[in-house]
């Protein structure tokens, strides 16, 4: 009996090694991306999914020699991982009403040199059609499954959203969806993770409704442009002064964001970094006037120091509106056909988001500046401080900007520099008459306060 101690913890040993292995074959994956094609014909919605194989967890494949996947006997594991990590994680609705869980048509075990995925007839014909003959050699961590769902609908015209929830695949999950509803229009989606309930074919007021609670919290999240909204607030408090100032902000950023939506805007890649030091840029100045000019008012000064501030808010407003367009490049697959109204919605977010902000921070300041700290020494302090975080940012932004080389000299890159030009001249010409109206305007006012 002695002896038998050694042999029960050697063979515990042996199965802690061999629990480990199996543990460590099912390591969740860094990064997975799933295809799919979502097509409603008649009465039925066709859903055709490929995942990586090395995703589907607690399925046990069977294999033969070598590890290799046993194909003669795969079929009823490949139905239990389409119906467990696939079907159970899919939310298909119809209008409002949720629909049946859908019925597993095929499944197929594929090559991952396999590219019938790249149309859906091309995929359809893949998923049921003849399966990988029984003597193909295949690891089951290097295989795709490939699954057809299929949902009974009312009509392939309704109107269709979906909620796949495949973010526990991986621990960075992306699932390209391609819509096709009947009459050849493709919707491309990229969800990431779980991207919650996503309308396929969305009417205007459910976009709208989505675009202004993106452009609110947009806003909200966005340090840089909250800086830079401080910094115009700081001197200027006033309801008669701040609201040229903040119009100035809105209408610029408004005009950028939808130039960079229509694909006016530049595509290089060293756009993006450009525009991001130059909003740290912005800031910097924005703060550096503060301290040197601010007049320690409250209401801005004279008219002119408010003509002033309101052409420089409408040229840094040009620069955030092509900010405020890199955050809403990866949301606009969810406008469907109405880019316009998201547009539109999604500005109307920001300005309610930066009112929201307004109405916090005038507030406060006014109160800091009344029992805390004079209002010239109290702007100098704050900005100082804004100015040095953005100082940093413009830095390392600028450390970014320099790794990409200046963009070659083309006719066409000349004619749209021209366009750019001329677009520029007759925007500073706006603002030149927008500023002696609001000059000959605040000058009136200040005169009349007296």
């Amino acid at each position: 009996m002695r002896g038998s101690a050694p042999l029960r913890t050697l063979a515990l040993f042996v199965f802690a090694l061999s629990l480990a292995a199996r543990v460590s074959a099912h390591d969740i994956p860094r990064d997975v991306t799933v295809q799919a094609f979502a097509k409603p014909e008649g009465t039925r919605f066709h859903l055709l999914v490929r995942v990586p194989l090395k995703a589907i967890m607690d399925i046990e494949f069977p294999r033969r020699e070598r590890e290799y996947v046993d194909l003669a006997r795969i079929d009823p594991s490949l139905r239990d991982a389409a119906r467990i990590w696939l079907a159970n994680k899919i939310e298909l609705y119809e209008g409002d009403t949720r629909l049946a869980d859908p019925r597993i048509v095929s499944t197929r075990l594929s090559l991952e040199s396999d590219r019938s995925f790249a149309t859906y007839e091309e995929a359809l014909a893949h998923v049921t059609g003849p399966a990988l003959p029984d003597s193909t050699t295949v690891f089951w961590e290097q295989g795709l499954l490939d699954v057809l769902f299929e949902y009974p609908i009312q009509s392939d015209r309704s109107r269709f959203s979906i909620h796949a929830a495949f973010d526990r695949l991986a621990l960075r999950v992306v699932t390209a969806l391609r819509f096709m509803p009947p009459g050849g229009i493709v919707r491309a989606y990229e969800l990431e993770g779980d991207a919650g309930l996503v309308r396929l074919d969305p009417r205007w007021h459910q976009a709208m409704r989505r675009f202004v609670s993106l452009g609110f919290f947009h806003i909200l999240d966005g340090t840089d442009h909250l800086l830079f909204l401080l910094c115009l607030v700081i001197p200027f408090r006033r309801l008669r002064t701040l609201v040229p100032i903040v119009t100035a902000f809105t209408a610029a950023h408004s005009m950028t964001l939808m130039a960079s939506a229509y694909n006016v805007a530049p595509d290089a890649l060293w756009f993006p970094p450009l525009i991001e030091t130059l909003i740290a840029m912005s800031i910097v100045y924005m703060a550096l006037e503060n301290i040197v000019g601010a007049t320690g008012s409250g209401s801005g000064g004279s008219g002119s120091g408010i003509a002033r501030r309101w052409i420089i808010t409408f040229a840094f407003g040009l620069v955030h509106g092509f900010g405020f367009s890199f955050g809403l490049q990866h949301t606009l697959q969810f406008a469907g056909s109405h880019l316009l109204t998201s547009l539109l919605s999604f500005n109307v977010g920001v300005e309610l988001g930066q009112l929201v902000v307004l109405a916090l921070v005038v507030p406060v300041l006014d109160v800091l500046f009344r029992f805390v700290v004079a209002e010239r020494m109290g702007t100098i302090v704050l900005s100082a401080l804004v100015a040095h975080t953005a100082w940093h940012w413009m830095t390392d932004r600028f450390g970014v900007l320099r790794q990409f080389p200046w963009p070659a000299v083309t006719a066409a890159g000349m004619a749209t520099l021209l366009g750019w030009v001329m677009a520029l001249v007759a925007l500073a010409a706006i603002m030149w008459l927008g500023s002696l109206v609001i000059q000959r305007s605040s000058e009136h006012y200040v005169g009349e306060s007296r």
